[in-house]
């Protein structure tokens, strides 16, 4: 049907145009908040880029969902607004009648949305999670960096590192302090190098001191060195913590219900059927006056998705911590929102009102006795 291509045609412009700018403007907030972890220590400076773009890509469910909302909202009310709608109502057909060609339309990216909460969120979770477990299991001579005190992947040793050589093999005013064994000890030198033995690393210090303390005992040692030397190397990968739950499988999700797992379960199937919900919203919510503004409608549909994905979030809180049921959360919020939907959509079709007509009420009469 002519009509039904012209309007796929518009969606997809529409849909284009509103992908482009929800990721670009979440590509612009996700590598300020990388570039913020990197100065902390806490991404690798030069993964920047692969950590924004496993995260952007987590994100793409909801950029898609609200991307075809707002096509679909804007694109049903610049239809309304240019008198379209009228030639549609005039040929014999209700509002209800869009969902056919708006699911022929958005199933493609249904089914990338759900495949996308489904598999490629926990994957890019993993990934992100792995980069960087394994730059904060570094070594300690990895961590040096000038001007900036560093902890030492153990946690019992502080390095400070004034000024270092292009190689960055030598340096200048090094401070370290070091906690193990029931013992504190500072050591301060004006230059250090690493030197080589064998297959071991030796950090070599000149011109320095150093001072031992005992925690459990009054006193304090101090000795003055021409050189000294500390073997350091790599840190050894200590056991991994316990895998997040949104970096779990879907299908580890299922085989292991935990309560923290169900939450995230709820998470990513309400992420699929929330889009599908959306389509049906987006439908009732276009209905607009022609004389009025569009952006109404926009505003609105833009508080109904940030409250249902609000919704969601809070969902998931809630099933993790064991205040709600899984089925009872996902038929409550989803089934409900698809029933208001659908009624919303119902009265729109069939131009039901709400308004409760008042019974005027006569002035007495009066007359001449």
């Amino acid at each position: 049907m002519l009509f039904h291509s012209s309007l796929r045609k518009e969606l997809a412009r529409s849909f284009g145009a509103s992908l482009v700018v929800l990721v670009t403007i979440v590509m612009t907030m996700t590598l300020i908040r990388t570039l913020s972890q990197a100065s902390r220590g806490a991404v690798n400076p030069k993964e920047v880029m692969m950590v924004m773009g496993y995260t952007v890509l987590g994100y793409l469910p909801p950029i898609l969902t609200l991307s075809l909302f707002i096509a679909i909202v804007g694109t049903l009310t610049r239809m309304y607004r240019d008198s379209e709608m009228v030639i549609w109502f005039a040929a014999g057909r209700g509002l209800s009648a869009f969902l056919k060609p708006l699911l022929r339309f958005a199933w493609p990216v249904l089914l990338v949305i759900a495949l996308l909460a489904l598999v490629v969120w926990p994957w890019s979770n993993q990934q992100t999670q792995d980069m960087k477990d394994r730059y904060g299991r570094r070594g300690d001579l990895e961590r040096v960096a000038p001007g900036q005190f560093q902890e030492s992947a153990s946690g019992n040793r502080v390095f400070f590192l004034d000024k270092d050589t292009p190689d960055n093999k030598s340096g200048r005013n090094i401070f370290i302090s070091t906690s193990e064994k029931g013992r504190e000890t500072v050591t301060s030198a004006r230059s250090g190098s690493i030197v080589a033995r064998g297959e071991d690393q030796f950090l070599q210090l000149n011109n320095g001191q150093r001072l031992e303390s005992s925690l459990t005992a009054p006193g304090l040692k101090i000795s003055e060195f021409q050189e000294f030397g500390s073997r350091v190397g790599r840190s050894e990968l200590a056991p991994a913590d316990a895998v997040p739950a949104k970096a779990l499988s879907t299908w580890a999700l299922v085989t292991d219900p935990s309560q923290p797992n169900r939450g995230e379960l709820a998470w990513r199937l309400g992420l699929a059927l929330a889009a599908l919900n959306f389509v049906v919203i987006a439908v009732a919510v276009s209905s607009v006056n022609p004389r009025a503004g569009r952006s109404g409608n926009l505003v609105f549909a833009l508080f109904a998705f940030v409250v249902y994905y609000n919704l969601l979030n809070l969902g998931q809180n809630w099933i993790a911590g064991g205040r709600a049921s899984f089925i009872g959360f996902m038929l409550g919020l989803h089934g409900g929102a698809l029933l208001l939907g659908l009624f919303w959509l119902a009265k729109q079709h069939n131009g039901w009102s709400l308004r409760l007509r008042r019974r005027r009420r006569l002035p007495p009469a009066t007359g001449r006795a």
